[in-house]
């Protein structure tokens, strides 16, 4: 059995949204019939597990030190999606050599021959660890938000990911964009042309957008919270982009889902 697919959630500048992003556009596919895995790539500084409230046993920082097997740390959350956490506070798992990425991205691979779809929360920036799964996955999903300095940092990862794959003859999709806390979606679509522009001229790429979510007071109070807003059975904008984009995603499923067929229609 083929391994699912990845989607890298990423974003160039931290406080973009892209672990909020990544758990309920996870557990919104999950609630829909697909077999999900969110992993949190961020090895060293992890907050899935709090943003979701679960309390892991186990951790990939377990795995890797020998402790335990990844599968062993796999633990359900909400809509019976499930999770890979990893450790928060752990400075040497931010900083991990070639091999030991590969390593876990092999025993990733493995793990998700029994899924439809990995749904990853990488770091913020362009560390190795991020270039490394980015190239790895089926899509990369670049998170920003109307902030200047958010647009530029979105830039400059998709410039980093070209040059990764380039340098090493891989052959990378072209990230797809995710416009966060805009007005609207002219605003998304603007913002969107305009980086896409950019990275037309200097890449010769075409980041299309992928989705967008609202500015929003209620996706602010469940981060606070620490709930989902795509669990709160409150029917709205956010949930209705959400649910776009993860039509989007759902394509990439090797097995037909409801969420899919609909997305194709």
């Amino acid at each position: 059995m083929s391994a699912a697919p990845m989607v890298l959630v990423s974003g160039g500048k931290g406080g973009v949204g892209k672990s909020t992003l990544a758990a309920n556009l996870a557990t919104h596919l999950a609630g829909r019939g697909l077999r999900v895995l969110l992993v949190d790539l961020d090895l060293g500084l992890a907050n899935l597990d709090v943003l979701l409230g679960l309390e892991p046993r186990w951790t990939s920082e377990d795995a890797l030190n020998g402790r335990c097997e990844l599968e062993e740390c796999v633990i359900e959350g909400a809509a019976g999606l499930h999770v890979l956490p990893a450790a928060s506070g752990v400075a040497q798992l931010a900083n991990l050599d070639g091999a030991a990425l590969e390593r876990l991205a092999r025993d990733l691979e493995r793990l998700a021959r029994d899924y439809d779809l990995v749904i990853a929360d990488s770091p913020a920036g362009i560390g190795a660890d991020v270039l490394h799964f980015g190239a790895r996955a089926r899509l990369v999903l670049v998170v920003t938000t109307p902030d200047p300095a958010a647009l530029s940092d979105a830039y400059g990862l998709i410039k980093a990911l070209h040059q990764h794959a380039d340098e090493r003859g891989l052959d990378l999709a072209t990230p797809e964009l995710v416009l966060n806390c805009v007005s609207g979606v002219d605003e998304a679509r603007e913002l969107a042309r305009q980086l896409a522009g950019v990275c037309e001229r200097f890449l010769a790429r075409e980041p299309r957008l992928a989705g967008w979510l609202p500015r929003s007071a209620r996706i602010q109070q469940s981060c606070r919270r620490r709930t989902l807003f795509s669990q709160s059975g409150q029917r709205g904008l956010e949930l209705h982009c959400l649910g776009e984009l993860a039509r989007r995603v759902a394509l990439l499923s090797p097995r037909p889902t409801p969420l899919a067929s609909a997305a194709q229609g």
